[in-house]
């Protein structure tokens, strides 16, 4: 019998037009478009040409693969019209997981940016004269209130406010932090010197630094002290006529330990007003609650940033502040009044839809509805309210392979803010006899949603206070179809 070569293999294989205009394909040329079943269709040939090249496929395995490709190219074309970004369960115990898009947001969002961009909006019209309006307005209100009197951060505890009169602070809104920190060097140091510690000059994720933004500001970077240790009066000897901001950078995601130094803040607010110079404060992630009341010390809020007086505070909406991507700035009304005139806050402003859901976020802070923020209320989740839900899910599972039990761990922030905290939790440790650790984890994450989780010690690891109560059941639906694979 005379063996195939691979060029008779190929002439088996249909054109891409071909198999386009089969009749059984037309209803899903009908139903998808021709465009899009083309492009399925080359998809298609290409892998199977790939898998001959290779000689990963016999003429057998070509014919069975043959028969099946309407099939194939359908599936294919789902595959490429369903969307990218999903929804996921973060099992991780991250609570501001970068990764997987930083803060949730809480469900009155979802309603405003239905009510208001669905339709027309206010957005930059004053209902009242009938003039054009500013976007700012809409959240800069809430930010007043919240920054300038005694704010209830749940469980009993007021932080109290900047002690300044509401006119006296103002806060405007661009895309990020990054940009919040640009516009603010741009405005207050444009071709003069901006001092700041060496032990501040910090990267974050995706290569910001700040050196960098300093030089795309057009300010000038002045760095004084070590990287270890930073006296007020470095700062003091650096000031000159060139001078036009300090700076000082919250070192968000890492810490220096041992023969350290740093100058107070209100060392900093004393020397700013002396010499007559801004200060300015980049706290990256930005609390409006009191951390302390979940047990974790030695990161700032930007209240006490500005009851501290710091001119200005820059801070991100969807880390600790539990809301959309934005960078905000809020301080004295002046400086703030001078960055809203900056034409570079246009190229940097926000839209419709993070107005909506920032104001939705700052409504929830003023009428004290803190647990309706989904990363505050997984702050406060307590190690025992997290240990019976994971006795409930592994309680549910029962398979002679999977190994469930439930360990002692801990819990962290995440997204830059208080690196040292960790909160305690109980975590669901799974171990599964003849599968390594790493492969039993990227089966979760085949599971429809993705399940996402951590390896240590060559366990996986699931924490629950990432996880939605609701999700809770699709956990253990996912759970029992890895153990009977």
């Amino acid at each position: 019998m005379k063996t195939e070569s691979k060029a008779d293999i190929y002439r088996k294989l249909p054109s891409v037009d071909e198999l386009v205009h089969r009749a059984t394909l037309a209803p899903l040329v009908s139903q998808e478009g021709h465009a899009a079943v083309t492009d399925a269709a080359r998809a298609v040939l290409a892998s199977m040409r790939e898998e001959i090249a290779a000689g990963r496929l016999n003429p057998n395995e070509v014919d069975l693969a043959l028969s099946g490709l309407d099939r194939a190219v359908e599936r294919q074309v789902r595959h490429a019209l369903q969307y990218s970004l999903r929804p996921v369960i973060n099992a991780t115990g991250v609570i501001l997981h970068t990764n997987l898009g930083r803060a949730p947001l809480l469900a009155s969002v979802f309603d405003h940016i239905r009510e208001t961009a669905g339709v027309y909006s206010n957005l930059e019209f004053d209902i009242a004269t009938g003039e054009r309006g500013k976007r700012d307005v809409h959240v800069d209100r809430l930010f007043r209130k919240l920054l300038s009197e005694d704010v209830d951060v749940g469980a009993g505890v007021l932080a109290r406010g900047a002690e300044r009169s509401a006119s006296a602070i103002s806060t405007i809104v661009v895309n990020n932090n990054a940009a919040a920190v640009l516009l603010a060097l741009n405005t207050l140091a444009d071709g003069g010197e901006v001092i700041v510690s060496r032990g501040e000059l910090v990267e974050i994720g995706g290569s910001f630094r700040i050196p960098d933004v300093m030089a795309k500001s057009n300010a000038v970077l002045r760095e004084v002290g070590t990287t270890n240790r930073t006296r007020i009066s470095d700062y003091e000897r650096a000031i000159t006529e060139k001078t036009r901001l300090l700076l000082r950078v919250h070192r968000s995601n890492f810490q220096i330990t041992g023969f350290t130094q740093q100058p107070h803040l209100e060392e900093l607010v004393e020397l700013a007003r002396k010499r007559n110079v801004p200060l300015m404060e980049d706290l990256g992630s930005g609390a409006l609650f009191g951390l302390r009341s979940i047990g974790v010390s030695g990161e700032p809020s930007v209240l006490d940033s500005l009851r501290a007086r710091v001119n200005v505070v820059t801070y991100s909406g969807d880390k600790l502040l539990g809301g959309p991507q934005a960078g905000i700035l809020s301080g004295d009304s002046d400086l703030i009044a001078r960055m809203r005139s900056n034409s570079l806050f246009r190229a940097l402003r926000v839209d419709k839809l993070t107005y909506a859901a920032l104001e939705a976020t700052l409504l929830a802070y003023v009428k004290g509805e803190h647990d309706a923020i989904p990363a505050l209320r997984m702050m406060r989740l307590s190690r025992e309210e997290i240990a019976r839900r994971a006795e409930v899910v592994a309680g549910k599972i029962r398979a002679p392979k999977l190994s469930v039990e439930v360990v002692d761990g801990e819990s962290v922030i995440g997204g830059g803010a208080a690196p040292s905290a960790v909160l305690p939790t109980r975590l669901i440790a799974l171990t599964r006899e003849g599968l390594p650790a790493d492969e039993l984890c990227a089966r979760l994450r085949a599971s429809n949603p993705p399940v996402i989780a951590r390896v240590e010690d060559g366990r996986v690891l699931l924490d629950l206070r990432t996880v939605f109560p609701e999700q809770d059941e699709v956990l253990v639906q996912a759970l029992k179809h890895l153990a009977s694979e």
